[in-house]
């Protein structure tokens, strides 16, 4: 399995929540919503999850081995480290749509 495309969907600058991330695989497959954590003075990600009757949480999907979760992490907190860089810099397609977002509606 390939990583094809990893998108910086939404940036943060407060708490330990830094990002959230979509990563296409073979051009075939898109998983939503992985979250890049900053905790520790170290990045790691956490996979999306839905919240159970008894208050804990499950991972709707996950990888299921060392190597692929290794592979995977690697590559969505490299991407996040260049769509940050980009942001501070203001060529982040992430600053367009903050700026369209602050607009007022036309009428």
């Amino acid at each position: 399995m390939t990583i094809t495309d990893i998108k910086i969907r939404k940036l943060f600058d407060e708490g330990p929540m830094k990002a959230i991330v979509s990563v296409t695989f073979d051009h075939a497959l898109a998983v939503h919503d992985i979250k890049v954590i900053h905790a520790r003075d170290k990045f790691f990600i956490v996979m999306p999850s839905r919240k159970n009757p008894d208050g804990t949480y499950r991972d709707i999907v996950h990888p299921i081995n060392v190597e692929f979760r290794t592979l995977l992490e690697s590559a969505v907190i490299e991407a996040y480290h260049a769509e940050r860089e980009a942001y501070d810099n203001g060529t982040s397609p992430l600053c367009r749509k903050e700026e369209e977002d602050l607009q007022p509606a036309e009428l």
